[in-house]
């Protein structure tokens, strides 16, 4: 299984517009971070967890030719607002529309953002078209499984996705954009090879995970590798990185984790 953290950086972004703090200012490219999503292939199956604003900009980047299925977390802006620029990849499964999971709020932005693109097919090569449906507890694929669980984020429920690579067993979880991890999706988490948690800074926030409180779910799930996502300009990568426990580490724009 290989992950490719396509953005690590808030609704805000790192630098943030009009900001000449140390951080947006900084010279270390781990502390550049586009709007938070990743790319998962999983037995050689393409999965796009999101599509941030920068998503066209982040495929260039990472070198990313082939996406199978979408899953969107959620329907806030730095989540939804690429997707139009999923275009590329229907003409790359042959004209098709491309299978796109997501909760009810989810599936209602995107109906609502892209009201052109529900169909079974493109209206012309060159344009989206996406297939929506409910996001199952368990989507059970030749390659895999990936599981769903609920994660409470403000007024709405973000999807919590745990990867399990059928030829390998390796496990991955991805929670980004939550308050706190309920006991359920700690549980599915356990024994995950790495996981991906929110923790948007060191202050409190009322709808995101603190940094503090981001290492009290990672020690609760204790997994080998856990690393720290949707970080805004008050942290600097070097720094949050010697300050964190061990087994416990930011995550940053253009990082791959082969499990």
């Amino acid at each position: 299984m290989e992950i490719i953290f396509l953005g690590t950086g808030t609704s805000q972004g790192v630098p943030m517009i009009a900001c000449d703090c140390r951080v947006c200012t900084s010279v270390d490219p781990r502390n550049c971070r586009t709007r938070a999503s990743v790319h998962v292939v999983m037995d050689g199956l393409h999965v796009q967890v999101d599509a941030a604003p920068e998503f066209r900009l982040q495929c260039l980047r990472e070198r990313i030719v082939q996406t199978d299925l979408f899953v969107l977390t959620h329907g806030h802006a730095d989540h939804v607002a690429g997707m139009d620029d999923l275009r590329r990849f229907c003409d790359l499964i042959g004209g098709n529309a491309l299978t796109v999971y997501s909760t009810e709020e989810g599936m209602g932005r995107v109906l609502a953002m892209f009201p052109y693109a529900i169909a079974e097919r493109p209206i012309a090569k060159g344009y989206v078209a996406f297939k929506l449906i409910a996001m199952p507890e368990a989507l059970d694929l030749p390659q895999g499984t990936i599981q769903s669980t609920l994660l409470p984020h403000g007024g709405l429920n973000t999807l919590g996705l745990i990867f399990t690579e059928r030829s390998s067993g390796k496990k991955f979880a991805y929670y980004t954009d939550c308050k706190r991890v309920p006991r359920e999706a700690v549980a599915l988490a356990r024994g995950a090879d790495a996981v991906v948690l929110d923790g948007l800074r060191p202050l409190p926030h009322p709808t995101h995970m603190s940094i503090d409180e981001a290492v009290a779910v990672a020690r609760e799930i204790a997994a080998p590798s856990t690393w720290i996502t949707h970080l805004t300009h008050l942290n600097d990568h070097a720094e949050l990185e010697a300050s964190l426990p061990a087994g416990i580490r930011p995550a940053y724009d253009g990082l791959r984790l082969s499990l």
